[in-house]
């Protein structure tokens, strides 16, 4: 509403033309984090305090190391993403300045969604949702001050969404670097764990593809740009309206992982499949 009120449609089309970039990314770190949070439920739900707090360690240690990685890697990728979407020239050059930013701040989005996960995982549903709410308000506030009174054009938005996410992944961090619980993260013993990596891969990596399967979306967003700004624009603000009939499916999945994980782990098949049916009933109703 702030880009499209107190910036313009080309603005509007830029921030809807990375979408799918920036979906295909969250998708599939999004997969590994449900892997690590499915591990880490079950260990957590048969009392295995050892291996929870390897499971831990490793998941935040492979976010930083994948979140310096991917940073470096789209900065350097933007303009030949944004080519291969065939891109409008009016759009562009706003698309590549809110991507690029958006990359160089990529750490609190991957560390907000890896924290929060570890949270959701030991049945800490609350505190995810506070943070998350903190930022949604700190987002909405720079918007409004970045875009709305000093003028900052397409890179107040980027630089508000950066600054929200990097305020959730530091609460959600303060939480677990502070708690007495086995899910305690000791930044000092911070590490890859080979063993832990490797079951977390296990059950990541299938989650991963079926999320990142958003990136066939570019070839739609590819079709979508030939239309030009005006088009775009109106695929954007499609799009913003639609992502809310899927927020409760994605949060019914969500809290279903960690329901079903934590009973198999406590050895009770039968509450794990009675979650499951319930899980279905509630998406089918939400739909």
């Amino acid at each position: 509403m702030v880009v499209g009120n107190f910036v313009g449609k080309q603005a509007l089309a830029a921030v809807g033309s990375v979408a799918p970039i920036i979906n295909m990314l969250i998708g599939f770190f999004t997969g590994f984090a449900t892997g690590a949070g499915v591990l880490i439920s079950r260990y957590f739900g048969a009392h295995e305090r050892e291996n929870v707090h390897k499971a831990v360690q490793t998941t935040i240690a492979l976010t930083i190391i994948l979140s310096v990685a991917l940073s470096v890697v789209g900065v350097w990728m933007t303009p030949l993403m944004l080519r291969a979407m065939q891109t409008p020239d009016d759009v562009i050059v706003q698309a590549e300045e809110y991507l690029r930013i958006y990359f160089a701040g990529l750490s609190g989005l991957l560390l907000y969604n890896s924290g929060s996960g570890i949270l959701r995982a030991v049945g800490d549903t609350k505190r995810p949702l506070y943070f998350l709410v903190v930022s949604a308000v700190v987002n909405t506030v720079l918007d409004i001050v970045f875009v709305a009174v000093f003028r900052m054009g397409i890179a107040g938005v980027a630089i508000a969404t950066v600054i929200a996410q990097l305020a959730s992944a530091v609460l959600t961090l303060m939480v677990l670097t502070r708690t007495a619980g086995e899910y305690h993260v000791t930044l000092r013993e911070l590490r890859v764990d080979k063993e832990m990596l490797g079951k977390i891969c296990a059950l990541g990596l299938p989650a991963a593809l079926q999320l990142a399967v958003t990136s066939f979306s570019v070839f739609v967003q590819s079709y979508i740009n030939r239309f030009g700004s005006d088009c775009m624009a109106g695929w954007t603000s499609y799009n913003k309206i639609d992502a809310f009939a899927l927020l409760p499916i994605t949060s019914i999945s969500m809290a279903t992982t960690t329901f079903v994980g934590q009973n198999l782990g406590a050895g009770d098949p039968v509450r794990a499949r009675q979650g499951t049916r319930t899980a279905l009933w509630l998406s089918e109703a939400a739909t």
